[in-house]
């Protein structure tokens, strides 16, 4: 029984024709840069190259990876982040002294005041990680989601590990170019990777049993063609209050309603959740046209900016549903 490698993958076939050059041509590069939205496939597709990079049942001429109860468990332990030539890093928070993932932050009940980031200490333990051989193939392989959360000193530190990254490969997953220093670009093999169509995004729901969320239009807006995106908002719309979401269903229409509101947001949701809303607020005020378009996009916006720089949310939210009560 066989196999094809990036078979779950649906759309990007430049990525993968790519990906599958650089093995077939036995070109792989020290480092690789993986760009375009979140939730389109980028994840999955590092998974799926770690697996032709890490393992040895690999047909060179057909890329067919031959069904056998190894193969099996390296996938399992790819998935699973377990695998001992494997370092698959994602952006951090700071809890009682610790780092946390953004899934151990939602078991843990933290709120979440700031976004989460790619931390120095992280770099350097890739840096510790690449200074060892690999343990049982060729290579190791790191790679770094949301890359573009790096801080500038992170950014640095890593860049000397790009310079000589030893028998590695680094994968770096990023929504654009101009989301890392140029010196980090520069460094690495982009593979550009593409928001679906819709009988795409389809597909891929169906595939991940998530055919009730092609009924929700506005779930679908938001995503614009990343069934990822249209799962996390998904579910992030089953998180906001009902009674919120219903008195933001039009602009405040008295002064009162709305610093009521801009105290409610705050209380009720944390940062990330607070941008969600303002998405997901310009793709309703857009399609019900009961607000200036522009104006309301524009003020939203802003909001978003504001949010983003640490601005005090109450007084963002204040001065937001302000402007659109006009």
């Amino acid at each position: 029984m066989v196999s094809t490698p990036f078979s779950q993958l649906v759309g990007q076939t430049q990525a993968i024709e790519l990906l599958i050059r650089a093995v077939t041509q036995k070109r792989i590069a020290p480092a690789y840069l993986f760009v375009g939205p979140s939730g389109i496939g980028r994840g999955l597709a590092a998974e799926n190259f770690s697996e032709l990079l890490l393992g040895s049942s690999v047909d060179p001429v057909s890329l067919n990876l031959i069904e056998d109860p190894k193969l099996e468990r390296l996938r399992h332990r790819i998935q699973r982040r377990n695998h001992p030539d494997l370092l698959w890093v994602e952006p951090t928070y700071l809890h009682q002294g610790r780092r946390v993932t953004a899934d151990e932050a939602i078991e843990l009940g933290v709120k979440r005041k700031s976004l989460a980031k790619i931390r120095l200490e992280q770099v350097r333990e890739i840096a510790r990680f690449l200074s060892r051989p690999p343990l049982e193939g060729e290579r190791s392989v790191v790679v770094i989601q949301q890359a573009e959360t790096m801080a500038e000193a992170a950014a640095n530190a890593l860049l000397k590990t790009l310079e000589e990254p030893g028998q590695a490969s680094l994968i770096l997953i990023a929504p654009d170019r101009s989301a890392l220093l140029p010196t980090l670009i520069s460094r690495c093999q982009c593979i550009p990777f593409s928001r679906l169509h819709p009988k795409q995004m389809a597909q891929v729901l169906i595939q991940t049993d998530n055919s009730e969320i092609l009924n929700h239009p506005e779930v679908l807006a938001i995503a614009q063609g990343s069934p990822g995106q249209a799962v996390a908002s998904w579910r992030r719309l089953q998180t906001i209050p009902a009674e919120l979401l219903a008195a933001l269903n039009s602009p405040p229409d008295s002064l009162k309603s709305a610093l009521e509101l801009a105290r409610s947001i705050p209380q009720a949701l944390d940062t990330e959740a607070q941008l969600w809303l303002v998405d997901y607020l310009q793709q309703y005020y857009w399609k019900s046209a009961q607000l200036s378009q522009v104006d309301s996009l524009h003020r939203l916006e802003e909001a978003r900016r504001y949010l983003l720089s640490y601005v005090q949310p109450r007084l963002v939210w204040e001065v937001t549903l302000m402007g659109l009560m006009g």
